[in-house]
């Protein structure tokens, strides 16, 4: 069954498994690093390197301020993002499920997938390209290679999350110490360095740069990512407890992203300092700066530090883009499969795009891809962020730890510097498109289609708490029918009682009201539908461990029950409950039906449906709705 409004935990295998409540108080905020190390990788992928690299070259220090500023934005987001998961034990693609109507979601989902294949897309690419430089492998036969990052991915996981961040932290020091020595090589500018924190653009093709930039730096996939993460510690959910795990987590966030923002700050330098400043604007593939930075520099290491730190920040990045992809897809449709299958789609989404565009385009056009892959980043942030903001804002929700007025405004402050810059450059991109090439009219109306949905859904978000405030507050009643005679009111006894289960807190309600109506001269079926996609595929032919978990807990139940002298028996439904649940209930024969309520009311019923509604039409029994 869908899971009730209540979520399954998120990263469930790892969740609330570093203990912090037994720790010394010396050790304890020890015991909370790690989570944004994990997302720092994020900012620090090949796709930050290709912008970093194309706005060194092109124009010098002179968007060193974007970086600044797009840090800056990700400090304040990503300790937003933390709260959310550690006050309302929620990642923020479960919040969004328990918040907004199903076609939102839905639309949400696929954007967020959109966004991981482009990110994936990005960390493919450099670590194939990696590969390459330091091996001299086809960028193919890397992009191949990058299949086995799911397999390590798993090993580290079963290692626990402890032991996951301890590798990635390694990667990302591999990282550091490789552009700490390329910078003493490249000896840039501190005057000149300095004066590109000044904020200026110097031309249009500036601003796509810098686009690309906020969108590699401030990734919506991490997002959902650091919600999750923050959970994978047990402590106290007092008040208390969580102010304190609030302020070590916005520690956290505050040394990783700043290392982050270290290493793109050493790239772009490294490349205002050898390429600009010698006339080499163009140098946007990764390729010719590792081919250019060893007599630029006079040092053969050079290039063999660009190429380590390149496959490592791919392979660290790469690991962290998987992990968004499982959270965003259990979150947002509590699709639960075998991790390894869910990894490997994950990987393939990204891998099908990046061997396409190498047969294509060659290997000479991966840098503009890799810098495209972290525009389409940008424009999907807002889609991320104005939900966020919403949901650290709710009152209701978060009570005391809903976030200040001026926090609020910086928050917003930055969504709309993200969400203008991205209206600006489709505005420019379109016009550019429209005057440049010629488009057949139902291309462009096509364009213009998807456009517009972006327009409303971002729209309906922004504007989402105060069209529900509306709805709530003129809410009327509906005038009462006239009076009918009251006929054959005697009481009906039941004999055989369906109930459907979902393995959450209604469950003891369900049982209990459905044994109020039969009391113990009843049969009782206990019976739940399993909705994972192998269920979905092979019905029940099925054999797995969700199915056996399953079958064990209803076999919990009914033992229960018999120890109370009532009489039961249990089945198992598969794929779609709106199907299953029918066919169960006829093959019992049953005379009434006892299911839990669906969460919602209303508008939203006639917008989406609901099981509920689907079983009462296709069995001809009276069903009870606890």
């Amino acid at each position: 069954m869908s899971a009730k409004r209540g979520h399954t935990p998120s990263l469930q295998e790892v969740n609330a498994s570093v203990d912090t409540t037994t720790k010394r108080k010396s050790r304890k905020f020890l015991s909370f690093l790690g989570p944004a190390y994990l997302v720092s990788v994020g900012y620090m992928d090949p796709g930050n390197w290709a912008t970093d690299l194309a706005g060194g070259s092109q124009f010098g220090y002179s968007l060193l301020w974007v970086l600044l500023m797009s840090n800056l934005i990700a400090l304040l987001l990503q300790s937003l993002s933390a709260r959310l998961g550690l006050v309302r034990g929620l990642d923020l693609a479960q919040a969004s499920r328990e918040t907004y109507p199903r076609f939102v979601n839905i639309s949400l989902y696929v954007l967020a997938e959109i966004a991981i294949a482009a990110c994936d897309l990005a960390e493919v690419l450099g670590m194939a390209i990696g590969l390459q430089l330091l091996f001299g492998l086809s960028l193919t036969q890397g992009v191949m290679i990058t299949v086995l990052d799911t397999f390590l991915l798993l090993f580290l996981l079963n290692k626990g999350i402890r032991k996951m961040e301890a590798f990635i932290m390694s990667l990302v020091f591999i990282i550091g110490a490789a552009f700490l020595t390329e910078i003493f090589l490249a000896k840039p500018d501190t005057g000149e360095v300095l004066a590109g924190l000044i904020p200026s653009m110097p031309s249009d093709a500036a601003l796509y740069i810098a686009i690309g930039i906020i969108g590699a730096t401030v990734m919506p996939h991490n997002l959902y990512l650091h919600s999750s993460l923050v959970q994978t510690r047990k402590f106290e959910r007092t008040p208390e407890a969580k102010k304190k795990a609030i302020k070590f987590n916005i520690i956290d966030s505050a040394i990783a992203l700043n290392f982050a923002f270290f290493v793109n700050a050493a790239i772009l330098i490294l490349a205002a300092t050898v390429f600009f400043k010698h006339g080499m604007f163009e140098v946007a593939q990764i390729q010719d700066a590792h081919k250019l930075l060893a007599p630029m520099l006079g040092s053969e290491l050079a290039p063999i530090l660009f190429a380590v730190a390149l496959i490592a920040a791919g392979q660290s990045s790469t690991i962290t883009g998987t992990l968004a992809g499982q959270i965003v897809m259990e979150g947002y449709l509590n699709l639960r499969i075998q991790p390894w299958i869910r990894r490997i789609i994950t990987r393939l989404i990204a891998i099908i795009p990046a061997l396409i565009t190498i047969q294509i385009m060659g290997e000479s056009g991966t840098g503009k891809l890799l810098i495209f892959s972290q525009v389409i980043l940008s424009m999907q942030l807002g889609f991320a962020v104005i939900p966020l903001i919403h949901f650290v804002s709710d009152k209701e929700k978060m009570g005391s730890f809903s976030i200040r007025p001026l926090v609020k405004f910086l928050a917003w402050l930055c969504a709309a510097i993200i969400v203008g810059l991205n209206i600006k450059l489709v505005g420019e991109e379109l016009v550019s498109l429209f005057t440049t090439v010629d488009l057949n009219i139902f291309v462009k109306l096509l364009i213009f289609a998807v456009v517009i949905f972006a327009a409303v859904l971002l729209l309906y978000i922004i504007m989402f708490p105060i069209l529900k405030k509306k709805k709530t507050e003129t809410e009327i009643k509906l005038p009462h029918g006239t009076f009918t005679a009251l006929t054959n009111l005697k009481v009906a006894e039941y004999k055989r009682i369906a109930i459907s289960l979902d393995f959450s807190e209604v469950d003891s309600k369900a049982i209990k009201h459905a044994l109020a109506q039969g009391k113990a001269d009843a049969h009782y079926l206990l019976m739940h539908v399993v909705e994972s996609a192998g269920a979905f595929v092979a019905g029940k032919e099925i054999s797995d461990y969700e199915t056996e978990s399953d079958l064990h807990t209803l076999h919990q139940y009914t033992e229960f029950l018999s120890g109370l002298g009532y009489t039961s028996e249990i089945k198992i439904g598969y794929g779609n409950p709106k199907v299953a649940i029918p066919k169960l209930v006829k093959e019992f024969n049953a005379d009434l039906l006892v299911m839990g309520a669906h969460g919602h009311r209303g508008f939203k019923d006639f917008l989406y449906g609901t099981t509920v509604n689907s079983v009462r039409h296709s069995v001809h029994i009276p069903v009870l709705i606890v």
